[in-house]
């Protein structure tokens, strides 16, 4: 799989270290907003959004950032750098899950 979509790892390598770009960009990201962010952006909270916002108490790497990472722009670019490498990781191992059960 890695020397056939070499290419692939290559461009994948290129967005993991600009990723920490993010840190100079102001205000949020598209569609990452909060259920407060979401109400100025949107005017409401969809019911589906409403039910089911406290489902997931708190998140592993929130904001792109490793606890204990933050001070420095130095520390807060290896946090991203270090949660786009997990995020992919992640994909890379769902996808592989799926990929072996339509295998088989």
């Amino acid at each position: 799989m890695f020397k056939t979509y070499k290419n692939l790892w290559w461009g994948l390598l290129a967005l993991i270290i600009i990723s920490p770009l993010g840190l100079l960009a102001t205000g949020t990201a598209f569609g990452e907003w909060g259920l407060d962010e979401l109400v100025d952006e949107v005017g409401f909270i969809p019911a589906g959004l409403a039910k089911f916002a406290d489902f997931w108490p708190h998140s592993l790497m929130p904001d792109y950032s490793v606890p204990g990472m933050e001070g420095s722009f130095g520390l807060e670019a290896a946090g991203y750098i270090i949660s786009a490498v997990v995020g992919i990781l992640l994909v890379v191992l769902v996808i592989s899950i799926f990929y072996r059960m339509a295998r088989d």
